[in-house]
Parts: structure tokens; C-alpha cells; sequence
């Protein structure tokens, strides 16, 4: 399954949610995005943010939006040409300070609700609980530090063989379109 990464919708995931979890911490923030992409994907087609999950040894991490936190943390090789630091800062080297709440204009009404299901389903569990959750079939059948596969991704939402060709399909559509 091809799916694209949107910067913008993912920058807003991250805002989102920081500003609505009360324990900031890069993993948590990671594995309520990843169960929320994973959810909307079942649901709709798609995830909300397109980004790369790689199988770390926590679970599902988003591959991209780690790259932004590091850049705005000071430990990228890339610098902050696009003012990240103006929404968010890093503080004790894993922890979220939103500087401004998600652009509600820039997630739809349904990725909103799927963000605000898995806060509801995920926040408030210790970081053992979440990453056995994060510890799904599509982790555990990627090698550690590779790339999971969407495909695999969508079955472990639940779709099954008929619906991920039709998600299949939208997402060339979508690929081609853009």
C-alpha cells in the first residue's frame, strides 16, 4: 500500500495531542498517533498522517514526526528552516511542550475524533501497558528498526483482504492525483 505523508496534518496530530495528554513524552505521543493513523485507516481509507512507522524495540515509532522533534530538540543533522520550534518545544530531551493547540481547520472532523478515541483509550496507561498494546501483529512481523508495512497495518485494524484492495486502490488514486 503506497500512502503519502502530509507534514501539515502530522505537525497538527502532534499539537493535538500534546495539548490533550497529560504525560508528554515522545513514546506516548508516538503510540496514540500510530493507533489513531491505524483507526482512521480502518475507518476511512487512510491513515491521518502517511508517515513511516518503524519497528523500534517500544513498539510502532512515526518516523518523520521523530525527525521533527529531534530538529526542534537540536540533535538533527537538519536545521529548522521551517520554524517548527514556533509551535512546540522539547524539554529533558523526550518531553512535548506545545507552544499552540493543533490548526482545527487542518484535521478533519473525522481526525479529530479518531485522535480524541485513542487519547481516550490510550493516555492515561503506563508506558509498559501502551507499548504491549503498540506490540501488534504488524510489529511483531517487522524485522526490528525496518519499515512496517501499511498492508500489515491495515489488517491489524481489521480489514480484510476485499477492503485493502479497495484502500489499495483509493491510495494509488490519491498517489496519482497528487
Amino acid at each position: 500500500m503506497e500512502v503519502l505523508f502530509d507534514k501539515t496534518k502530522t505537525l497538527n496530530a502532534l499539537l493535538y495531542v500534546a495539548n490533550r495528554v497529560q504525560r508528554k513524552d515522545f513514546h506516548k505521543i508516538f503510540k496514540i498517533i500510530y493507533f489513531a493513523d491505524r483507526q482512521h485507516l480502518a475507518d476511512w481509507g487512510r491513515p491521518i498522517t502517511g508517515d513511516t512507522y518503524i519497528a523500534m524495540d517500544a513498539g510502532p515509532v512515526p518516523s518523520r514526526l521523530y525527525d521533527m522533534l529531534k530538529i526542534v530538540r537540536g540533535d538533527s543533522y537538519l536545521p529548522d528552516t521551517e520554524g517548527l520550534s514556533q509551535y512546540f518545544r522539547v524539554e529533558n530531551w523526550m518531553y512535548v511542550h506545545p507552544l499552540q493547540d493543533a490548526d482545527l481547520n487542518k484535521l478533519s472532523a473525522n481526525e479529530q475524533e479518531a485522535l480524541s478515541d485513542a487519547i481516550a483509550k490510550y493516555a492515561a496507561l503506563s508506558y509498559d501497558e501502551i507499548k504491549e498494546k503498540s506490540h501488534d501483529v504488524a510489529w511483531r512481523s517487522t524485522a526490528r528498526d525496518f519499515a512496517i508495512n501499511w498492508d500489515s497495518i491495515a489488517r491489524e485494524a481489521g480489514l480484510d483482504g476485499e477492503e485493502l484492495e479497495c484502500v489499495n486502490e483509493f491510495t494509488k488514486l490519491e498517489t496519482a492525483l497528487s
